[in-house]
């Protein structure tokens, strides 16, 4: 297996760690997510701690994603590849303002109302779990498109990484994604609807298919197929 097989293998496994992480993470968030009495003692803190960990491990595989396929991308176009970088910056750090949003009211549970009383405690939780709300619409609902979708498709589409077709996908899922989050934002209709689902639902197809295709590439070795740093090459010189 070649240096640039075990970074294809190695970001493939990344892209399913998303997967492992993120949704059973978000999950575990329900009861402060969808409880108001959560900061006056209702419900347990234990699932919700549980679930920032989960979603710390979700910017690790994101940032990981990045890192690792850069010094193939860059190969093709050294601007796009940063600029996939950035974006992955600015989701990871969005989701980790989400995080330490829905900590601070685990923190304002235990100290709150003891220090301002109930009424102010209960305030200030749902203004953080709005925050929350607005970090997962601005991070996964808009930046991933960009970043994740659009961006990293057409990469992978000029390195031929993967079949172009599936990489056409990850260019229209991405703007998609992101024009949901953008008619979310004006208020076409709520982040948790049938229309947000449906748009959303080509990008889960495109990163699943990232996660288990990548994975299986790179394990593969330079079996049957050019190594991706030629295969990147290659690309550049016929487009």
């Amino acid at each position: 297996m070649t240096p640039d097989h075990r970074r294809v293998m190695l970001a493939g496994v990344l892209f399913l760690l998303t997967f492992a992480t993120s949704i059973p993470g978000a999950l575990l968030y329900g009861p402060v997510l969808n409880d108001p009495d959560f900061v006056r003692g209702a419900g347990q803190t234990a699932p919700v701690l549980a679930g920032a960990l989960l979603e710390i491990g979700l910017i690790v595989a994101n940032l990981g994603t990045a890192l690792v396929l850069y010094p193939l991308l860059r190969r093709t176009s050294p601007s796009l590849a940063l600029a996939y970088v950035v974006a992955r910056v600015m989701e990871s750090t969005l989701i980790a303002v989400g995080i330490l949003s829905l900590l601070t009211v685990v923190t304002l549970r235990q100290d709150g109302p003891a220090t301002g009383g109930e009424a102010a405690a209960v305030v200030i939780s749902q203004a953080l779990v709005a925050l929350h709300s607005w970090t997962f619409l601005l991070g996964p609902g808009f930046v991933v498109g960009l970043g994740n979708g659009l961006i990293l498709g057409v990469l992978l589409y000029r390195a031929r990484l993967v079949p172009r077709g599936w990489a056409v996908l990850g260019m229209v899922a991405g703007p998609l994604v992101s024009l949901s989050g953008v008619a979310v934002l004006l208020g076409a209709y709520d982040q948790v609807s049938p229309w947000s689902a449906l748009l959303t639902l080509p990008e889960v197809v495109w990163e699943l298919f990232l996660g288990v295709y990548l994975t299986v590439r790179g394990a593969r070795g330079p079996r049957g197929a050019a190594s991706p740093a030629v295969a990147g090459v290659r690309g550049r010189a016929t487009s």
